[in-house]
């Protein structure tokens, strides 16, 4: 930080725009929105601990205002200043209007936020003041980062690859083997690019690293997920090796450099649905107490907070003043930072007005497709909210991509043996066309998915039958109760071979049918290694083992590990499977042969108790062939081969089958005599007939 005497700080007019803190020649400019205040102090401290501030400056209307907002120049400071800011106005919480004048309010475009020593989140809740003891903004100047030449790899969703992660439980866990100061941080993600290239990913997926508060979490615990954003510009600094908000900007931008030299995008999961403001009873950070009603939706008539995201409150995202707020924050994130996309968390909310409803035409997701700056930038839609909107197949626009959450249920489905879902797998493994056809959408607007942050893991999935959420501290409340899953047998770890061979084989199943099938695949972090939660599917507080990424999973589960592997080099390497060719989802059916069997060629069984399938695939560029086999019974089924006139069946996996004979390269794959196959219960089996 760079420290300026007092008097040489003077206060000059400003200007309106940009908003939030600027650099320019001799200081510093700031602008702030806020309608209804009466009255706007500047407040600029020595360093984050601060118990007062070293010059409180309080904004003229008259010299300092300019519609709604509220902007000074002042001189002598420069990169580092710690600020903040106190705002009076009505107390009126049933009109929606929230102003507090004791408490220190962050810069709602604040690239980079400070807590001190004594930051208390407690607080900030209630009336008085937190002065001493309030998170801080700084001022950042981000002039100087070297990118080297760097520029995003800007892969086609065709050749994409989703590795969903978080940048703490990455490298936290100590059999990372990277230095102890930069384990959790996003110098550890740098120590590990071979490792994300040696399993074929061309997209890391961050959860979420805007600045959050580690105190909103039960007491005894940290919020470790952080999908409960401070504000939407500044970097969460635990992420740093330094634990510095300033040094994390630029280890960030080193990050994402590196990455982009290696090939790998960069993806950020954002929240812009809700803040970590809570509810009536949260605390004020920002928002709150600048212009409650312009960012957070309220019930008109008592002033309460509407809470489609199940977090307490819910941003009111087509409000032109924070419509443009999410607009400059996704600039920022593009042209300053170079990440190449965003997930959009619970993305339905954003498409409320500011009574709740549903838009037809939500301004914010419309400008979000069609703004030139994000033109290059991949769009995922978590394309429902918790108040029950799904628009999975149905979410606006021409450019969103969509996690598909019935990919996840049906795939989970139909490989547990659940009776009526052999069509629907079909449709899954076909890109989902009775979600995508009618809108003549691209095959990759389906993210498919088994397993994410928020659920169980894969190996969970196949481990345990229920959640087992109690380290949480809220008795097993917390957590989605619906998981498709099972334990087959045991309820958890298990020494019975039998048991885990079943386990083993229903994780190479779900992931070869997620490799195989039409659509932009994503996997979650640690899913090659059979990684675990113990259970817990909603680990958002376990800043701990549960949720850390063990590095001796990749020795102990190595079968798995090559089987992705191998599963992502034949997906990019070879045209029969990877039929997504660039056109309509409708299209790419029309011309890709497509035959459907059942245990007899061109018998398939679509009865509400057949839990089998199979079937063939042609390529219409290359007319090489695929069959397979999906053997969800938990007993063998002898499957009859179709003919093929001029080629041979060559065996690329067989997930029945120990590793290294479980999966093949096209050049490897054995040649198979015989008219019939065999099918091991609950287990899939790859075929392939080149044409030369």
């Amino acid at each position: 930080m760079e420290f300026f005497a007092e008097n040489e700080i003077r206060a000059l007019q400003g200007e309106p725009y940009p908003l939030g803190a600027t650099m320019k020649d001799q200081g510093v400019n700031f602008s702030l929105y806020s309608k209804d205040a009466t009255r706007v102090t500047l407040l600029l401290f020595d360093n984050p601990d601060a118990s007062q501030p070293f010059r409180s400056i309080e904004l003229n209307p008259v010299d300092h205002k300019r519609g709604h907002y509220w902007f000074v120049f002042v001189t002598g400071i420069g990169h580092g200043q710690v600020y903040g800011f106190q705002v009076a106005g009505p107390w009126k919480p049933r009109t929606g209007l929230r102003f507090d004048r004791d408490k220190v309010l962050i810069d709602p475009y604040s690239q980079a936020i400070c807590f001190g020593q004594n930051y208390s989140r407690d607080r900030a809740i209630g009336p008085g003041s937190n002065m001493g003891s309030s998170m801080l903004s700084m001022v950042v100047d981000q002039h100087g980062f070297d990118w080297q030449g760097a520029t995003s790899p800007n892969h086609s969703l065709t050749d994409t690859m989703i590795y969903e992660m978080h940048v703490g439980g990455f490298t936290r866990h100590p059999s990372s083997g990277i230095e102890e100061t930069r384990q959790g941080t996003f110098a550890g993600i740098i120590e590990k690019i071979p490792y994300l290239k040696s399993l074929g990913v061309t997209a890391v997926e961050l959860m979420p690293i805007q600045q959050f508060d580690v105190q909103d979490a039960p007491e005894g615990r940290q919020n470790y997920w952080g999908y409960s954003p401070i504000n939407f510009f500044a970097i969460h600094a635990d992420y740093s090796v330094e634990k510095e908000p300033l040094v994390a900007i630029n280890e960030f931008k080193t990050m994402v450099r590196e990455l982009h030299k290696a090939g790998i995008e960069v993806i950020l999961d954002v929240v812009f649905n809700h803040t970590a403001e809570g509810d009536e009873s949260g605390p004020t950070f920002c928002f709150k107490g600048l212009q409650n009603g312009a960012y957070y939706l309220l019930d008109k008539s008592n002033g309460k907070y509407a809470n489609y995201s199940g977090c307490g409150n819910t941003c009111n995202a087509n409000n032109s003043v924070l419509r443009r707020m999410i607009i400059d924050a996704l600039h920022y994130w593009v042209t300053e930072m170079h990440v190449d996309g965003f997930r959009f968390d619970l993305a339905s909310v954003l498409a409320r007005d500011s009574q709740g409803h549903p838009m037809k035409e939500p301004p914010l997701l419309w400008s979000i497709d069609s703004d030139p700056i994000l033109s290059s930038t991949k769009i995922i839609a978590e394309a429902w909210d918790a108040a029950g909107l799904y628009q999975v197949g149905s979410f606006i626009g021409d450019r969103w991509n969509e996690w598909n959450g019935k990919y996840r249920d049906d795939v989970r489905a139909f490989w547990r043996g659940d009776n009526g879902y052999v069509g629907r797998f079909a449709s899954r493994i076909l890109g989902s066309p009775d979600i995508y056809c009618s809108h003549r959408h691209s095959p990759h607007r389906s993210v498919n998915f088994i397993c994410a942050h928020d659920g169980f893991t894969l190996n969970d999935l196949v481990s345990y039958s229920k959640k087992h959420n109690h380290a949480n501290g809220e008795n097993n409340r917390d957590g989605d109760n619906h998981n498709v899953s099972s334990n087959y047998g045991i309820e958890g770890p298990t020494a019975i071979a039998e048991i885990d061979n079943i386990r083993n084989r229903q994780c190479k199943n779900m992931l070869a049918t997620l490799f195989l099938s039409l659509g932009t695949p994503m996997i979650c972090m640690g899913d090659e290694v059979r990684r675990t939660q113990q259970g817990n599917n909603n680990a958002y507080c376990q800043n701990n083992e549960i949720s850390w990424f063990d590095w001796r999973l990749a020795d102990k589960h190595a079968d798995i590990h090559r089987f992705v592997t191998q599963l992502s080099q034949i997906r990019s390497a070879e045209p029969t499977i990877d039929w997504n060719m660039h056109m309509s989802l409708s299209s790419v059916l029309e011309n890709v042969g497509i035959s459907w069997h059942g245990t007899e060629p061109n018998k398939p069984d679509w009865s509400e108790h057949s839990h089998s399938l199979a079937l063939t695939v042609n390529h219409p560029i290359t007319k090489d062939e695929l069959y397979v086999i999906c053997n969800a019974y938990w007993d063998p089924l002898e499957f009859t081969i179709p003919d093929r006139n001029s080629s041979d069946w060559h065996i690329l996996i067989n997930t029945a089958e120990p590793s290294p004979g479980d999966i093949y390269t096209i050049e490897q794959a054995p040649k198979y005599q015989g008219n019939t196959i065999l099918a091991t219960g609950r287990s899939m089996i790859v075929m392939v007939a080149k044409k030369s």
